[in-house]
């Protein structure tokens, strides 16, 4: 696991370094993400119309310890007639792990699909974003999970 976030980490920074956006009309953004799993979002600009997102979740309740990272790559197109407002979609993978109180704990490995709609104001560092990221599980067990609806609300840099 400590390799997976190294990698994850490495590419992060590289992408920070060496890209630059045209079809959105910020870099980076750094947040939150809201929905039925709570967490911490960052978006950076891969190419003049994609984003490379990184989401780490956390969730605790009733003796469950819950913990995810998902790494997504965003295709971006603009809709006509609303300046700063694009559509997205893409895919990637997440890693995660689950302990309940008095069991053993999983770690597990998914597939995720991502769709969605951004908004940037225009004059402001502050962009909305509205998604669903269904999930393939693959390990330890197969399963299909519908997705999360998230609302994301990050400050642009």
């Amino acid at each position: 696991m400590k390799k997976l976030f190294t990698i994850l980490c490495c590419t992060a920074m590289f992408a920070l370094a060496t890209t630059s956006v045209k079809a959105q009309s910020y870099k980076n953004a750094l947040g939150g993400r809201f929905g039925s799993y709570n967490g911490v979002s960052f978006k950076t600009g891969l190419n003049k119309n994609a984003m490379l997102e990184l989401i780490g979740n956390f969730r605790s309740s009733r003796g469950v310890n819950y913990v995810q990272l998902t790494g997504l790559y965003e295709v971006y197109n603009p809709i006509g007639g609303a300046p700063g407002l694009n559509w997205y979609y893409g895919g990637g993978a997440s890693i995660g792990s689950v302990k309940v109180k008095g069991f053993d704990g999983d770690v597990y490995l998914g597939a995720n699909g991502v769709l969605g709609l951004d908004y940037k104001f225009k004059g402001a560092p502050i962009n909305l974003s509205l998604d669903w990221i269904p999930t393939l599980r693959i390990t330890p067990d197969t399963d299909f999970y519908g997705g999360d609806i998230g609302l994301g609300v990050r400050f642009t840099f």
